[in-house]
């Protein structure tokens, strides 16, 4: 597939699939074909074109398909599964930040996302009490500003690169003055699900910072890796962000050996560095997506025997409370 004329971001965005119904049509795909669809979800469906796209026709266990995809599944009570499952509550520090780790400070900068994905870790999120507002800014960069031992600030979401140029450029304008800082992280599903977005105007924000900016996608699968994701992360590397990607190994969409050997190739093909393979966070409504622990461990194992290990993601979980994430080995 070669890279589409450049479509308006917001206006793609717009233009996404919320409507099932719309999507099965789209695809080719006779809504009986799949596997109980939950048609009222309270997580609503949500997709771009762009993403949409990048699925098969007419295969309604596309892998791209299943992770976006409300089903029935979503309401059965597995144990152990919990709206918070990584403690994002109890390190609320602040309005807007979520201090977890040494060195280190998570803003939520917004609530909004480009895609709903279903096995979302925040999809329990109350981000109306907590994210970044204009009127929480002031004590959010004042937190930043006393805490002298941070040296990289996270900016996560929701999106962060849902903002609009203007708010992202004056957040990014705001970090930049604040001398004990290092580096400013950008965890982002934008480049993947909505390419477009990466505009002249992003990358000029994106490359006029002081601060050593690192980009970190979020791809789980290579079909999602298309010719304009790869248009998109090529302009980011061109204006020296550096790339990393994080997974999460989720079940029927990469529990295999050879979808997890192809999206880190096709990764370094688009000059991305994978960074992480996560074990499934269990957040309630997410535990049909599970992958064992011994067989992520084992699909871990021959990964590492059939690639080098610059391509080879580090397996990990997160704990509530843990000083880090736990690498699996």
């Amino acid at each position: 597939m070669q890279p589409q004329p450049t479509r308006d971001w917001q206006k793609s965005l717009a233009e996404g699939f919320n409507d099932l119904a719309q999507l099965c049509h789209y695809l080719h795909i006779k809504p009986e074909a799949l596997n109980h669809p939950l048609k009222n979800a309270v997580f609503p469906l949500r997709v771009p074109l762009s993403f949409a796209e990048c699925m098969e026709k007419g295969n309604p266990h596309d892998p791209l398909l299943l992770q976006i995809l409300p089903v029935a599944e979503e309401l059965v009570d597995y144990p152990g599964y919990t709206v918070d499952p990584v403690g994002d509550m109890d390190a609320n520090a602040a309005i807007g930040i979520i201090h977890k780790y040494h060195g280190r400070a998570l803003v939520i900068t917004t609530g909004s996302c480009a895609i709903n994905c279903r096995y979302c870790f925040r999809r329990n999120f109350p981000y109306a009490e907590v994210q970044l507002t204009k009127s929480r800014l002031h004590a959010t960069l004042d937190y930043i500003r006393q805490h002298t031992e941070l040296s990289e600030i996270i900016l996560s979401g929701g999106d962060p690169l849902l903002l609009n140029d203007d708010r992202f450029g004056d957040l990014l304008q705001q970090l930049n003055t604040i001398s004990h800082l290092q580096r400013i992280r950008i965890h982002s599903r934008i480049p993947v699900v909505l390419p477009e977005r990466i505009t002249p105007q992003l990358l000029q924000i994106l490359s006029s910072s002081d601060k050593k900016i690192i980009l970190v996608l979020h791809a789980n699968h290579a079909n999602e890796l298309s010719d304009n994701v790869k248009h998109a992360c090529t302009q980011l590397s061109q204006n020296s962000i550096t790339l990393l990607n994080q997974a999460v190994l989720l079940r029927n969409v990469n529990d295999s050996v050879l979808a997890l050997h192809a999206l880190s190739e096709k990764l370094f093909d688009l000059g991305v560095m994978p960074y992480y393979l996560h074990l499934l966070d269990k957040a309630t409504g997410t535990g049909h997506f599970e992958v064992t622990k011994p067989k992520a461990l084992a699909l871990y194992k021959q990964l590492q025997i059939l690639l080098p290990g610059y391509l080879v993601p580090k397996l990990v979980s997160e704990q509530a409370g843990a000083a880090y994430k736990i690498p699996l080995s």
